[in-house]
């Protein structure tokens, strides 16, 4: 079993990554957000960016820093094979998923104004912000000291494998593919 973590930043291109995986290579997701907006629903809370930080921040500070993507991990083992888990935002969590197997983070990362674009052009509700607030929300979820909050740009410094997605799918496609060879090969 290859277990993939995908990190990176908002609008980046990660979920693409996951649609090839998924639909090319067979792998199971396993998204942190949809657990996420599950326990939201179960709480009665708003499905926006804002809920989604703060519980996964309590469920961190009250659990493990590495709490929601265990669960993940355990659901992942139940159905076998290889699987990707998206979205890995904290240092725990790739500490924890690098100690239960074969494991390889990818971070994508693509101009932040190509970014914005896409979360605007796929209209989810959490993605109905402006420019600023985009911005201003990558701020907070780029560097923090505290082990039970996101730190993207320590998840990205500490990955396997970076993709620059600057361009089409179609170049996307053909990165991850490379990588996804290459860790056939050897593993």
């Amino acid at each position: 079993m290859m277990v993939i973590g995908i990190t990176g930043t908002l609008g980046a291109g990660k979920g693409t990554v996951v649609d090839y995986l998924v639909r090319v290579k067979g792998f199971r997701h396993f998204s942190v957000r949809s657990y996420l907006q599950r326990e939201m629903v179960k709480r009665g809370m708003p499905n926006n960016r804002d809920s989604m930080t703060m519980l996964a921040n309590e469920l961190r500070a009250t659990n493990s820093p590495s709490w929601v993507t265990d669960q993940l991990f355990l659901e992942a083992m139940e159905i076998g094979g290889n699987c990707i888990i998206e979205s890995i935002r904290t240092h725990g969590e790739i500490v924890s998923l690098r100690q239960k197997g074969p494991f390889f983070l990818f971070a994508v990362d693509a101009d932040p104004a190509i970014r914005y674009n896409r979360i605007v052009a796929r209209g989810s509700e959490t993605d109905h912000i402006s420019f600023e607030t985009f911005v201003a929300n990558e701020a907070r979820e780029m560097n923090n000291t505290d082990p039970n909050k996101q730190n993207l740009a320590q998840c990205i410094q500490m990955a396997d494998f970076f993709i620059l997605n600057n361009s089409g799918i179609n170049e996307l496609e053909q990165q991850v593919e490379h990588i996804i060879q290459k860790l056939e090969t050897n593993v």
